[in-house]
């Protein structure tokens, strides 16, 4: 199984707002990282689509281990990478 590229060691802070639809870069290939800009398309990742609860500011995941199991928030996984 292919890894996603790295798009960073530490997560980017965003404001995600209630109600909004969001798409998280998981092939690390964007170039408007956290988010999806469509640069997977022919490739093994797809993005992970979620719908916010809540606003809130949160860190979301750059290093691209967090996977989908928190919608790209960070999970402090790239400490150990």
């Amino acid at each position: 199984m292919q890894n996603p590229k790295q798009a960073g060691t530490s997560p980017i802070r965003v404001e995600l707002e209630a109600g909004k639809t969001y798409a998280w870069c998981a092939c690390g290939e964007s170039s408007n990282q956290p988010f999806c800009d469509g640069s997977h398309k022919g490739g093994p990742f797809t993005p992970v689509v979620f719908k916010q609860e809540v606003t809130k500011t949160v860190g979301m995941c750059t290093c691209k281990m967090t996977g989908n199991k928190h919608n790209g928030q960070c999970d402090g996984t790239h400490r150990s990478l």
